[in-house]
């Protein structure tokens, strides 16, 4: 029987150089356990479940991966369920970001770990089949007491790597048993199981990803070259390689004899290189053809079988499908607030339609970081140019905007200057605090939108812009064309569509963006802080002006006074202690009013809502 003290003794007998009838994959994780990460076995750690709104981020950021994966994912737990397996999907800092297990066993999986949002790194879990996959890219099984931390010894694990198409590790799969028999060779069908469904996940990613350009799928057998190939590489319209699964490297390596460590070594690689074939021979590989004649030569002799696909059509812009759920970029800027999320599921859909944006919010509330969304979900080929209208000089703002000819001007460049808008072309122009542009450049920017030219200062010639124009005001815009101090034509041209983002007081995600600020300042220094519940109140009672630039400052100072990461309430700036000072006192007052909000309100002259959201804030 495997106790502890037997368990911490051999990982202490290999660290010190003995050897082992270990795996050398076990072997290796242990040895980097004891001297990369510094991890005691002795230390028993219960598995770590990232926090929902973490989970949610990294969700988001492997949104492709798990959509394309969902369908091996099923069909695997479909094959091994009976043996309560349970399969999880891992992204590349080892983070579950999908999951199929049994609802009986719902509670012992979450305390093991198998489950939802668990961290399997190595230097978070110590030796686990994902851990190691994560650093040596290869398929693993780590059975029972093979695992690092005392508290995983019951468990057997058996993970696989998932390359995109570029061959980086994005994913690992993993199957897993709370209860495993004896022998470790017992796992072999599990791992044949795995290594075979993450090679069709790479083979679907790639599919997926070269619509349109040439996908010729290898195989060494024509049985299932059309429906299970080994592997596949990408070809663009001149034939050379665009992108490959992990084991075309080695399927090209042994058809040509030549060796490829990583697939950096193949992209751009014509493949004419490798096989005696060029681009106007791949029809010829299609499904039309008899399996056992779609045979790929190298010099000279059979070396695999192949099956192509062509390319698809283009799809015209006008009728592009509109996503079902945010992109990442897009995702990433809510953590659980209702507004916010249905704000980015209309972002969305506007998102890949050349339609002018109008966004709208408080000073703060992440503006730019909306419209940056919104580009990068589809227009990411082309440049972001943000221009704040209110911090241009007047004087300037033209020359900036619409660019010079050579010396257009006295002080002009003598080469002249691109302007901001052609800068912006096939790409998105930001304008934000739109309503401080002066009324003469509303009407060169009316002109620019309504005929997609823009005339440089002191040129002649205009020259065709392509792009979209995402503009931002704190202001009523309405209320500025009213006066007279902006154009209606430009108004209703910039507002076709109207994203207007909550104030930071009124989301209820607060919590999560606090923690998801804290962990940027911990990426970003190298360090771990933590709030302190007294400090977190006093956040959460601060009714927050500046929004979400306020909020990212005062914890940029409270972690700067931290000491060993701790933020209390004496790190946080004054006006953020002042403000919880503020809201004890209210409480203190409604008390002396017998708990009345109504006489409270009519004594301080506010409305019963004010109260009412004030003290809400306060309890929080």
């Amino acid at each position: 029987m495997i106790t502890i003290d037997s368990h911490v003794r051999e990982i202490e007998r290999v660290t010190a150089g003995a050897d082992s009838g270990r795996d050398p994959a076990v072997v290796q994780s242990w040895l980097r356990c004891v001297n990369d990460y510094k991890l005691d076995p002795a230390d028993a750690q219960d598995a770590y479940i990232v926090p929902e709104a973490k989970l949610r981020e990294h969700q988001a950021q492997a949104e492709d991966i798990i959509r394309i994966s969902r369908s091996g994912v099923a069909s695997l737990f479909e094959q091994v369920s009976e043996q309560n397996y349970v399969v999880m999907l891992a992204d590349a800092r080892g983070v579950t970001v999908d999951y199929l297990g049994h609802p009986r066993l719902d509670s012992q999986l979450r305390q093991a770990g198998l489950y939802l949002g668990a961290e399997w790194s190595e230097n978070r879990a110590g030796t686990s089949a994902m851990g190691a996959c994560l650093v040596s890219g290869e398929p693993v099984t780590i059975h029972q007491d093979d695992h690092f931390d005392p508290t995983h010894i019951g468990l057997t694990c058996t993970a696989a790597p998932v390359f995109d198409t570029l061959g980086e590790l994005v994913a690992v799969l993993d199957i897993s048993q709370l209860r495993s028999p004896e022998s470790k060779t017992s796992q072999q069908l599990a791992l044949h199981l795995t290594r075979n469904t993450a090679r069709r996940i790479e083979l679907a990613n790639l599919v997926a990803r070269a619509r349109r350009e040439w996908v010729l799928r290898l195989s060494q057998s024509p049985d299932f070259i059309d429906i299970d190939p080994d592997a596949a590489v990408s070809l663009d319209a001149r034939g050379r390689i665009s992108g490959v699964t992990h084991g075309g490297l080695g399927a090209l390596a042994r058809a040509t004899g030549l060796r490829f460590n990583t697939a950096d070594t193949l992209i751009g690689q014509p493949i004419s290189r490798f096989f005696d074939i060029g681009i106007d021979d791949l029809p010829q590989y299609m499904r039309g053809q008899s399996a056992g004649e779609r045979v790929l030569n190298a010099g000279g002799e059979p070396a695999l079988f192949a099956s192509a696909i062509s390319p698809a059509a283009p799809r015209r812009r006008g009728v592009t499908t509109p996503p079902a759920e945010p992109s990442p970029a897009l995702a990433a800027l809510s953590h659980g607030d209702e507004a916010m999320a249905a704000l980015q599921r209309r972002a969305a859909r506007l998102a890949v339609r050349d339609i002018p944006i109008l966004i709208q919010g408080e000073t703060g509330t992440g503006k730019e970081w909306l419209a940056r969304a919104i580009h990068d979900t589809d227009r990411a080929e082309g440049r972001f140019v943000a221009v704040n209208c209110a911090a241009l000089p007047e004087q300037l703002i033209e020359s900036e905007l619409f660019g010079y000819v050579p010396n257009a001007f006295t002080g002009a460049d003598r080469r002249g200057k691109t302007g901001l808008i052609a800068a912006a072309d096939g790409g998105t122009l930001f304008l934000d605090e739109i309503g401080d542009m002066p009324l003469a450049l509303q009407t060169r920017l009316l002109r620019v939108l309504s005929e997609g030219e823009v005339t440089p200062v002191g040129g002649l010639e205009p020259k065709p812009v392509r792009l979209r124009l995402i503009s931002a005001t704190h202001r009523a815009l309405a209320d500025h064309v009213a006066a007279g101090r902006f154009r209606e034509d430009l108004y209703y041209r910039l507002n076709a569509a109207t994203l207007r983002l909550p104030a930071l007081r009124d989301r209820r995600d607060f919590d999560a963006l606090v923690d998801r600020m804290l962990e940027g300042l911990a990426e970003r220094y190298d360090a771990r802080y933590r709030l302190a519940p007294s400090a977190r109140r006093a956040l959460s009672r601060h009714h927050w002006p500046g929004n979400l630039r306020e909020l990212q400052n005062s914890l940029d100072v409270a972690a700067a006074l931290a000491d060993e990461g701790l933020i209390g309430p004496d790190e946080l700036p004054e006006t953020v202690r002042d403000s919880a000072d503020r809201d004890t006192a209210l409480a203190r007052r409604l008390a002396d009013h017998g708990g009345n909000v109504s006489a409270l309100a009519r004594s301080m002259g506010v409305d019963r809502s004010t109260i009412h959201r004030r003290l809400k804030r306060g309890a929080g």
